[in-house]
């Protein structure tokens, strides 16, 4: 007897002889309920082969995000997540989780989670049905001059502003950190901190994404005795697999927990602090840390689409040019241009170069100068603005200059965002500046502290670490807070949130998010495709259009013939994004890091 098994591969009959037992008793099986199938069964006559239909083609995402019904978090470190996931199931709310994240994030994301630095909590909160823009930046000591970083003939000392203990703000984490679980929050400061101190007490292995970063700060961290104490191992950075133990800075955790942020700012932390600065010519002192204050301002916001965006106010300049680019945008086709297409970046590229181009101009710390944020944010202003943009050629950066907004006024960071069950969502961004700040640990502390001081214009037309160059508006001065490019968002649609988002990455966060938006937005793509979608970035000066490889080849090529001056660059940008619909939570991190995690509930 012979059974017929064929295939495209093999259409011969194959002998029963030469088949195991088990595969027979399949074949077996397989007949007897061809045989005794519901048609023949209910038919005299035999049965008629029908040959099913098997799609494969279900669907056109060629990425899908993480859901969930319940509520969820998105971090750069999955251990952070898994913390702000925990504190949701026990019953926390968004501002609870995010808090827990912030805190772990010190821990398990050295590099930028802090403690020692500071940043912007951008709040949705249902039961008050307030938005707050929690401004948390770090402060100029009372006795930072403007010209600190120059010579006697007037010229920038390099290095001074970032790894030296004159560049160290005054931190703010602790206290925005703080202040957000005590106005918005469900649960105690020692509740939610109590796992960022388990994971610094009983260490965490390295990932090789943490290792390549500490072999890449090498040099920066060990500089520093205090720093190599923590970060290295028998003289070499610690290497992916290795353990990462931080006595000193649980300790400082659990006074925190204890005390509150009295601790530190006024306790034996800002001490410790103080008495590091004293050691090495730093210009903190106990006052600095005793005065600082958190800032609750109001969002920035503006309309796109029919959807509400809404985001970080000055000193950061990235929710008003976020929203100064949407108005721009809006004038043109943009889903009709599709994503990507040389028509769709030349545009993007023109509408970034003016924005930039203001941001030099028009942008500081509120407090101390008159930011036109009504101007800046203006739909008519984005009308004149979109008048000097040639669609079919760049105009060159040295041709563009600050707007006139008179008539109309009236790298290394990390992104993390929260949302729950009923309807509170958090975007926080917060940083060292570059990667492990200063390089600097505060002795017995265990807290790294940022180079934040760099983010001033250390001298007029001077460029940044990133290259941004500022002027007046951004000068230093006592009790100042830097200008910042951190831009944490929350969209809304009919009132509700719709979406969050932010991400890392100095001067490229602001364009990062705005492509993120225009993904979702105008290109209808899900968030997990909004993310991996390749990028690009022009910020005015350098006059230079960078992008991501993934961009085709032709498509470059044309953004050639119109003028641009294209740099091929590393990734940009590592957002976290979150999605709220009526079917639940659309979550995801950036593959750009590969240690960033979503997890829902």
């Amino acid at each position: 007897m012979r059974i017929k098994i064929k295939s495209d591969q093999n259409p011969h009959p194959v002998r029963l002889a030469c088949l195991p037992k088990a595969l027979l008793t399949l074949i077996a099986l397989a007949s007897l309920v061809t045989q005794i199938s519901p048609s023949s069964a209910a038919s005299a006559s035999p049965a008629t082969p029908v040959n099913p239909v098997i799609k494969y083609d279900i669907g056109y995402d060629i990425v899908s995000p993480v859901h969930a019904l319940h509520g969820m978090v998105a971090s750069e470190q999955g251990l952070a997540t898994q913390v702000g996931i925990d504190i949701l199931k026990r019953g926390g709310n968004a501002i609870d989780a995010g808090v827990a994240v912030g805190f772990a994030l010190a821990v398990v994301l050295p590099n930028a989670g802090n403690i020692g630095g500071g940043g912007f909590m951008l709040i949705h909160d249902v039961k008050s049905g307030k938005d707050v823009a929690l401004d948390f930046r770090e402060m100029a000591p009372m006795r930072a001059t403007r010209d600190m970083y120059l010579d006697q003939s007037g010229q920038v000392i390099p290095g001074k502003s970032l790894y030296s203990h004159l560049a160290v703000g005054v931190p703010g984490t602790v206290a925005g950190l703080s202040l957000a679980l005590n106005k918005f929050g469900t649960m105690t400061l020692s509740d939610v901190i109590a796992p960022a101190i388990r994971l610094a007490e009983q260490g965490f292995e390295v990932s090789p994404h943490l290792a390549s970063i500490l072999d890449a700060e090498r040099d920066h961290l060990g500089a520093w005795e205090s720093s190599k104490a923590i970060f290295f191992k028998n003289g070499r950075p610690l290497l992916a697999g290795e353990k990462l133990v931080q006595k000193d800075l649980a300790n400082s955790l659990k006074l925190i927990a204890k005390d509150g942020p009295q601790a530190f700012y006024q306790g034996s932390i800002a001490k410790k602090i103080a008495a590091e600065m004293a050691k090495h010519q730093g210009v903190i002192g106990i006052d600095d840390l005793n005065n600082y204050k958190v800032i609750e301002r109001e969002p920035v916001k503006g309309n796109y689409r029919g959807y509400q965006v809404m985001s970080m106010p000055p000193p950061s300049s990235g929710g008003i040019h976020i929203i100064q680019m949407l108005n721009m945008l809006e004038h043109f086709p943009i889903k009709e241009q599709t994503s990507n297409s040389a028509q769709n970046l030349h545009l993007m590229t023109e509408v970034m170069k003016l924005a930039y181009a203001d941001r030099s101009e028009y942008l500081g710390d509120p407090d101390f100068f008159k930011v036109p944020v009504k101007a800046l944010t203006s739909t008519a202003y984005a009308d004149e603005l979109v008048k000097k943009i040639n669609a079919d050629h760049a105009t060159p950066s040295a041709q563009i200059k600050p707007g006139n907004v008179t008539p109309y006024e009236s790298d290394q960071t990390t992104h993390f965002a929260t949302a729950d069950q009923h309807g509170n969502v958090v975007a926080t961004t917060y940083t060292l500046n570059l990667n492990f700040g200063s390089g600097i640990v505060a002795a017995g502390t265990g807290i790294t502290l940022n180079n934040e001081m760099d983010d001033f214009s250390v001298k007029a037309g001077t460029p940044n670490a990133f290259g941004l160059i500022g002027g007046d508006a951004n000068a230093v001065a006592a009790y100042k807070r830097p200008l910042s490019s951190m831009s944490p968002t929350i969209i809304l649609k009919d009132g509700k949130p719709f979406m969050t988002t932010g991400s890392p990455g100095g001067s490229r966060i602001i364009t990062t998010t705005l492509q993120t938006i225009l993904n979702v937005i105008d290109h209808g793509m899900n968030v997990a495709q909004a993310t991996i979608t390749p990028r690009i970035h022009h910020q005015w000066m350098p006059d230079q259009m960078r992008a991501e490889r993934g961009i085709s080849v032709d498509t470059l090529r044309i953004l050639e013939l119109k003028g641009q001056n294209l740099k091929i660059s590393p990734a940009m940008g590592r957002t976290q994004i979150i999605q709220i619909g009526v079917d639940g939570f659309d979550g995801y991190s950036d593959p750009r890091n590969p240690d960033g995690k979503t997890l829902g509930y």
